[in-house]
């Protein structure tokens, strides 16, 4: 049984936002700290990634553990309230991610999907190593010459 009223439910789910949530921003500040460009959210690459690197042929996911169904103990969560909407919902939502990571790899882009419960500040030195590994140096130069060689094509912070 939901705890609203259907009212406000829809007035709650109104303000979950798909762009500029508050674990983006704190990727995007670090990201620009780390002396990195990039464009955002275009529509042009499958699944209008958060954060693109055109010249690097990279992007990144700010992905939400509940909404994208991350095994954390917030991903983990299922609602209780009709869980014959929810269930299909959130498995799509996996599936689709899978299917977009498959396309921008078909695409020759590589990925990394970031993870809300990642972006705290106690996991900041963390999430800035993994950026710096999976972006490469930083400059122009550098995303020309395309001097990043790691392989693998979908990469995803978890915190490790």
């Amino acid at each position: 049984m939901d705890t609203l009223n259907p009212q406000e439910r829809s007035e709650r789910m109104a303000r979950v936002r798909s762009k500029d949530t508050k674990p983006e921003m704190r990727v995007r500040r670090l990201v620009h700290a780390l002396g990195y460009r990039y464009r955002l959210h275009d529509g042009k690459l499958p699944g209008r990634p958060d954060l693109v690197f055109p010249g690097r042929k990279r992007v990144v996911f700010v992905h939400g553990c509940f909404w994208h169904q991350h095994r954390c103990p917030r991903g983990a969560r299922m609602p209780k309230s009709r869980p014959e909407f929810w269930r299909p919902k959130l498995e799509g939502n996996r599936r689709r991610d899978a299917r977009v990571v498959r396309e921008l790899r078909r695409l020759g882009w590589r990925a990394l999907v970031v993870w809300e419960c990642r972006t705290g500040p106690a996991d900041a030195a963390r999430l800035a190593d993994r950026l710096i590994r999976f972006l490469g140096p930083r400059g122009p130069a550098a995303a020309v010459q395309g001097t990043n060689t790691s392989s693998g094509a979908t990469t995803e912070f978890d915190g490790a």
